[in-house]
């Protein structure tokens, strides 16, 4: 390749029956000895991941807070994590930056008509920072997420310029306080009333990442005949590997078993929910696992495989929905998420809730390993505790701007940037 200067699109993609299988970036995408096409392909794309979990934290009570149950004492660089639930992502301290202290206060009550109505407006508030209109009608109105401001700049050329990812479903059976239901679920706005729906079925995220390649019929009749999806596109895949060099091939073996353990993990999943065996979600689509550990992991590999192959570069994942009563044994904790939120300044009930946070926050390094291996990165840690009053959206302005956003002048009600 080095001799004959051919190289691979970018935009490849290995296709079959019911597959469109896009490709991780490999050495032969970039044109060789050609320096303006190396600095194209090769200069990294920024990727952005927004994750929510709601109801809160421990460390926001004046008891978690003189115990630093959620955020470090310490500014700067040397702080310690060990006595906060963020304890977990201490072999990952290179590549944070911890920013606590700020309000986020367009999720708050403004009259005494909205007092009570965290539960129904903190969702559309949160990557938005814009305060939800009260409304039970259609005139919904928030704002544009930050998310989606990044996809619209820089996702267009992309195949899929974002995605949505939830991992319970935000039917909440009611709407409270004089808000729409819309609000309690999507966390991605694409304008100010055009909420984007989430999808919680793995099946469904993986379809849409691979089976682009046929009619949603051709992939139900694909996945009825028991084969992996690399099964239909053996040929391409045989002819691709002839044109690479070693590095490359080793490269896209890797990423073509990935898929492929997704893929298995999906199948072997819906294998059970279709058995007739009882499950603790009987409600949920065939796809889902009962295991909330395992459902995050699955949806973490989605997303990563989704940035290793360029099909997006922007993610939301809304990890629970607000009120819910699911319980996570894993914590060492029996109280439903919702009820354990309310914890009444009991100092017991609130060190419950901080090992529901630690549990929550010890999953998300399987996703930061899975983009550490992926790609490449350095980066140095900070804890920046920003002065009382600070909007949160000042964090998010700050974050448009880093990357790449520089004509904002505001992001919700942002007063400015934060210093780092």
């Amino acid at each position: 390749m080095v001799i004959t200067k051919k190289h691979i699109s970018r935009r490849t993609v290995l296709r079959g029956a019911g597959v469109a299988l896009a490709l991780p970036v490999l050495d032969a995408m970039v044109p060789a000895l050609t320096a303006q096409g190396r600095t194209a392909v090769g200069k990294p794309k920024v990727r952005l991941a927004c994750l929510e979990m709601v109801h809160g934290s421990a460390g926001a009570t004046k008891f978690g807070a003189e115990r630093n149950m959620w955020s470090p004492v310490a500014a700067g660089r040397d702080f310690d994590l060990s006595p906060t639930s963020l304890k977990s992502l201490e072999p990952y301290r290179s590549y944070l930056t911890i920013v606590s202290n700020t309000d986020c206060r367009m999720a708050e009550a403004f009259s005494d008509n909205e007092v009570g109505g965290d539960h129904n407006r903190s969702s559309a508030a949160y990557l938005t920072q814009s305060k939800p209109k009260q409304t039970l009608g259609s005139d919904i109105h928030a704002g544009i997420s930050m998310d989606q401001l990044y996809a619209q700049r820089f996702g267009q050329d992309s195949p899929l310029p974002s995605i949505q990812l939830a991992i319970e479903s935000d039917d909440t059976g009611g709407c409270h306080y004089g808000y729409a239901c819309v609000y309690m679920g999507p966390i991605s706005w694409a304008s100010p009333t055009e909420p984007l729906p989430m999808i919680r079925d793995p099946r469904a995220v993986f379809d849409q990442l691979f089976g682009g390649g046929g009619t949603p019929a051709e992939r139900s009749a694909r996945r009825r005949t028991d084969r992996s999806i690399l099964d239909w596109i053996t040929r391409e895949v045989a002819g691709l590997r002839s044109e690479l060099g070693p590095t490359d091939r080793g490269r896209l073996d890797q990423y073509l078993d990935d898929v492929r353990e997704v893929e298995r993990r999906i199948q072997k999943i819906e294998e059970h929910n279709a058995s007739g065996e009882s499950g603790l979600l009987p409600m949920a689509p065939i796809g889902i696992p009962d295991s909330f550990h395992e459902h995050m992991q699955i949806m973490f590999d989605l997303q990563a495989l989704a940035f290793m192959s360029d099909l997006t570069r922007v993610s939301s994942f809304k990890l629970s929905r607000d009120a819910t009563g699911r319980v996570y044994p894993e914590s060492g904790v029996r109280t439903a998420f919702h009820a354990a939120s309310h914890h009444g300044e009991d100092e017991t009930q609130i060190t419950d809730f901080a090992k529901i946070n630690a549990y929550h926050v010890s999953l998300i390094p399987y996703f930061l390993e899975k983009l550490k291996n992926a790609n490449d990165g350095d980066g140095s840690v900070l804890h920046v505790t920003a002065p009382d009053g600070t909007p949160m959206a000042n964090v998010f302005l700050t974050l448009l701007r880093r990357l790449g956003i520089d004509n904002i002048e505001r992001f919700g009600d942002s007063t400015g940037e934060i210093e780092i």
